[in-house]
């Protein structure tokens, strides 16, 4: 079944037409839209500027009609793909693999020519070294379920007997920020929000450790989206690279470019075993 802001989309067309009359039916009925939802890992506000101008691009290339989404925070982004909210998705790799069991998102791009790894940073001026500085320490991350810059640090940490408490922020710059200013010890995050981060604030920390690297964010499809538009998606987002405006955009996201995924690039993940997000999937 759709969800109700899914339909609600769907029938927007339909809406516009009633007002504005026949020449305006033709015109919605030919662009279908869809909504895109974006996993928080910065403020709205930073990606809304990168991504935005990415789906008013693939907007004019598809000729769908693809509307900039994201959420608060992490844990109410999870509660929204797990209801179907969004009818395309860009989430994390341990998210995907739970959404793809339910409500069935399928997986058909990524990152091109990407690897992703979580890290730790300290202070810059923190004397730590290792990560058994941290015994007893609070440490600072986004969201319970953010995999590499939460799941996979603290699972490390308890592998090496590291005792600390964690603190959850809501975003990977609240992370930064906080550790910046002394708030935390140490935090999670990974190598291209600590980038995107503010240099002021990414001056003043040092990454400490990372961890081992695994298939990157899936950007992914409802299962209710028409497979022939979800080819179209594809064929343009891999295109993208290929054109100068699109090429510009992608640097913009940190991206060298975007190609094709499916389901089992992301058997990685699966492979750990984790279970955080069961509950979301009715597991």
């Amino acid at each position: 079944m759709k969800s109700t802001l899914f339909r609600s989309l769907l029938a927007l067309p339909l809406s516009l037409a009633l007002i504005m009359g026949p020449t305006a039916q033709a015109a919605a009925e030919a662009t279908p839209g869809f909504t895109f939802g974006v996993v928080p890992q910065q403020a709205a506000s930073e990606l809304a500027r990168v991504w935005v101008p990415v789906l008013k691009y693939l907007s004019k290339q598809t000729g769908y009609q693809l509307s900039f989404r994201t959420a608060p925070n992490i844990p109410e982004f999870e509660r929204r793909v797990a209801a179907g909210e969004y009818a395309l998705a860009y989430m994390n790799p341990y998210h995907y693999t739970v959404f793809s069991k339910s409500p069935g998102y399928r997986a058909f791009a990524r990152q091109k020519d990407k690897r992703i790894r979580g890290l730790l940073v300290v202070a810059a001026d923190s004397g730590m070294q290792d990560l058994k500085g941290l015994e007893g320490s609070a440490i600072a991350f986004p969201a319970p379920a953010a995999f590499a810059a939460s799941l996979l640090p603290r699972a490390h940490l308890r592998q090496a007997g590291v005792e600390f408490k964690p603190v959850y922020v809501s975003s990977h710059d609240s992370v930064y920020r906080a550790v910046a200013m002394g708030l935390y010890a140490a935090g999670g995050g990974i190598e291209r929000t600590l980038g995107n981060i503010d240099p002021a604030v990414r001056d003043r920390l040092r990454v400490l450790w990372r961890t081992p690297e695994f298939t990157p964010h899936a950007i992914a499809a409802h299962p209710d989206v028409p497979a022939d538009v979800v080819e179209k998606l594809r064929a343009a987002m891999v295109a993208m690279a290929s054109d100068k405006e699109g090429l510009e955009l992608l640097a913009q996201l940190g991206f060298a470019g975007i190609e094709a995924g499916v389901d089992a690039d992301w058997d990685d993940v699966r492979a750990l075993n984790i279970e955080a997000l069961d509950d979301l999937v009715g597991e």
